[in-house]
């Protein structure tokens, strides 16, 4: 589920030397499905050519409120009331002062005084610049107007000092656009604790038994009810992936080591996922040194690791809801149903990995979820980051009950 498709995103472009990403950002808003168009001021337009991003915004680009040789105006009320929501990108400190201030100077600003949509600032400046209490004044009276900031990042700048006021970087603005679309009341403020990835179990120093999952489905669940609002912890195996949206991580190895952070964490929230592949088996005994290879043949004695879900069903409190999965390969409904049942879920997402796509590894999953009245709803082969939005509305419906 892409939050940006058919949203109409008016581009505000000011003269920084960080003007170079707004082409990156408008190519990510145009691959995201939205509507870009995109206004500049003069001094932008010496950063990069207007040319460049009406060719990726596939509109014309605006910079005077006339176009020269032209008797056509440019109306800059039309596109503030055009937009569903107007990004400066980069602010500079002179477009935020002009702003902060009700300084119409330019076709920009004037943009900016007749919008009503909802206006997000990305200020991109030299980092003695950003900490002046100047800027930092004028940042906040724009909150107070009712704006919203997209911090500015820390780094190398043009003028070779390192620190904050670098442009937060295009991907990352899309993330917060992404959130801001993706809101809903019902799950503001709400706690999310997920689980997510393998669990690795060491044998000796070098060597552990996992297993294939790459965290991606917990990864977008967790995306999903962040950009929803909800405050997420997510307890992580060891995985390449990486969310966007605000988020607590809490990078674990071994499953007693996910236990324990369950553990600590399970109480203070609303909603439990336990979408990671927890090891069902432990080493019994853990080898200090690298195991020599000496023999034809090798045993490793193994115990059963505590089952999480299973061990926090019993301690669910009366206002939390939990969801578990099961990804099985044979008499998959009976067995999710006794997951369902036995760790005390109230829902239980599964996946079969005898169906193409789904499972491990996979950006796609094809998933039932069943209720603990045995309400069940199929759901058709998609990208795990719209399995996750399914599972996010189903709770929101739940939520929306209570």
């Amino acid at each position: 589920m892409n939050t940006l498709t058919g949203k109409k995103i008016l581009l505000g472009v000011s003269g920084s030397i960080a003007a170079y990403k707004a082409a990156i950002l408008v190519r990510l808003l145009i691959k995201s499905g939205a509507e870009v168009r995109v206004v500049m001021t003069e001094a932008a337009t010496t950063f990069i050519t207007p040319l460049t991003l009406s060719t990726l915004s596939k509109n014309p680009v605006l910079t005077e409120f006339v176009n020269n040789g032209s008797t056509q105006w440019n109306n800059h009320v039309e596109l503030g009331l055009w937009a569903d929501i107007f990004v400066i990108a980069p602010a500079t400190a002179k477009t935020i002062s002009a702003c902060a201030h009700g300084y119409s100077n330019d076709l920009l600003t004037a943009t900016y005084l007749s919008a009503r949509c909802p206006v997000y600032f990305a200020p991109a400046m030299d980092l003695d610049m950003y900490q002046h209490p100047s800027t930092i004044n004028n940042l906040e009276k724009l909150v107070q107007y009712g704006n919203s900031i997209i911090e500015a990042e820390n780094g190398e700048l043009a003028s070779g000092l390192v620190g904050d006021g670098r442009l937060a970087e295009p991907e990352n603005i899309i993330s917060k656009l992404q959130q801001h679309f993706s809101f809903r009341k019902a799950a503001a403020g709400k706690r999310v604790l997920i689980t997510a990835g393998p669990t690795v179990e060491p044998i000796d120093p070098v060597r552990y038994i996992t297993n294939r999952s790459s965290g991606k489905m917990g990864y977008a669940i967790a995306e999903a009810f962040a950009q929803a609002g909800c405050i997420v912890t997510l307890i992580s195996g060891p995985v390449s992936q990486a969310i966007s949206t605000q988020s607590t991580v809490i990078n674990v190895e071994s499953a007693a080591q996910m236990l324990l952070q369950v553990k600590h964490h399970f109480h203070e929230n609303d909603l439990v996922i336990f979408a990671a592949a927890v090891a069902d088996y432990t080493p019994k005994e853990v080898a200090t040194q690298k195991i020599k290879k000496k023999t034809t043949e090798f045993q490793i004695d193994l115990v059963k690791t505590v089952d999480i879900a299973a061990e926090m069903g019993v301690h669910k409190l009366a206002r939390q809801l939990v969801i578990g999965f099961a990804l099985e390969t044979e008499n998959e409904t009976e067995n999710a149903l006794k997951k369902l049942a036995s760790k005390n879920f109230d829902y239980i997402v599964l996946n079969s990995l005898n169906d193409p796509g789904a499972g491990f590894t996979h950006d796609t999953n094809k998933i039932s979820v069943i209720d603990k009245n045995k309400n069940r709803t199929d759901f058709p082969l998609k990208s795990k980051t719209e399995v996750a939005h399914d599972i996010l509305e189903i709770i929101i419906n739940k939520w929306n009950e209570i």
